[in-house]
């Protein structure tokens, strides 16, 4: 039984023309199937969201500008963004359309187009890749020190006890280590890379 609460607020959902060649992009891009051509605009997905209230728009509303072509503002939502992965819109969504991997295309998208509107998160996660890219795992530290110094300077001195009782527990070290295989590793990542161009090409 659908509560009440399990639909989000009625907000206008402009009359919009259909355009179908950024949604079947985007659904191309998205790994594996994605579904997203089989949206029925229930809702759902917002109404199951904790973090919709902070959205620009709920995800059904970016499916429906997607659905008519509106690429600048769907890459400039920060809908994307602010999706926490968490996967309860996709558990709940009654045509199981995929809609967090959509989301990790739109902020693909979104970072080669460069029209996300703060570089912070598309630098965390460039940072990430970076280190996986290098090490085969993440680097806590690493990681955590570059971001902070980068965006949030004045939080360092605050996060530091923190940071100590990470360090002296042996939950995060100083020094990165690299994963065995790590040649493995980097030839995957780059044909993966090359296959990712081919079909963009």
């Amino acid at each position: 039984m659908v509560t009440l609460q399990a639909l989000d607020p009625p907000k206008a959902v402009p009359k919009l023309i259909e355009d179908l060649t950024l949604l079947d992009e985007v659904s191309a891009r998205t790994a594996g199937v994605s579904r997203l051509e089989m949206c029925i605009q229930c809702g759902t997905c917002g109404g199951s969201c904790p973090s919709s209230a902070d959205m620009d728009h709920t995800p059904r509303m970016l499916f429906a500008m997607l659905r008519a072509g509106m690429r600048e503002d769907s890459l400039k939502s920060n809908t994307p963004w602010i999706c926490v992965s968490c996967y309860h819109c996709v558990v709940r969504c009654p045509q199981n359309v995929h809609i967090a991997d959509v989301m990790y295309t739109l902020k693909g998208m979104a970072i080669e187009a460069k029209l996300f509107r703060d570089s912070t998160a598309p630098d965390f996660s460039q940072t990430f890749v970076d280190m996986v890219e290098e090490y085969g795992r993440g680097f806590e530290f690493g990681l955590a020190t570059r971001h902070y110094l980068k965006h949030f300077p004045l939080r360092l001195p605050s996060m530091a006890p923190m940071g100590l009782g990470l360090l002296s527990k042996k939950r995060m070290t100083i020094t990165p280590k690299r994963i065995k295989g790590i040649k493995q590793l980097k030839a995957i990542l780059k044909r993966a890379k090359e296959v990712e161009g081919d079909s963009h090409g």
